[in-house]
């Protein structure tokens, strides 16, 4: 039986919808209040789900210490309190949208976890009532 463990973890950030080939009237008119200079922010809220077998010696899927670690250096401290527009991920014509942003953050997590660890999830909540997720099915 597959076990799964989620973890989160909270950040202010700011962003802005915009295509550099675009002009300023079409991306007024495909992006609306979120492609308005200078930007807008949000408190993001990001859900990591990993799955597999407890260690049984520990009960532990994984090391929550070792987990938060790399919370940290992968999402916390690049997007903490960030424009994130300017992550290298963004800068080469990505949008910024909450669907894309749970995609950079599966990208730079899933190769760090251990080998007898799986992602299965991460969710990343804009607000209350909007977020996005990026699963394994």
């Amino acid at each position: 039986m597959k076990t799964f463990l989620t973890r989160a973890v909270e950040f202010p950030a700011g962003h802005r919808y915009v295509r550099a080939e675009w002009s300023e009237a079409e991306n007024e008119a495909r992006f609306g209040k979120c492609y308005r200079p200078p930007a807008h922010g949000h408190n993001y809220r990001v859900e990591v789900t990993v799955a597999g077998e407890p260690n049984p010696e520990t009960g532990m899927l994984i090391d929550l210490g070792e987990l938060d670690a790399m919370l940290g250096e992968t999402v916390l401290a690049p997007m903490d309190h960030a424009f994130l527009n300017d992550l290298p991920e963004f800068r080469g014509g990505m949008i910024p949208t909450t669907e894309c942003l749970a995609r950079v953050i599966w990208n730079r997590l899933e190769p760090r976890l251990p080998r007898h660890v799986s992602l299965a999830r991460v969710r990343v909540r804009e607000d209350r009532d909007l977020w996005a997720e990026c699963t394994t099915g």
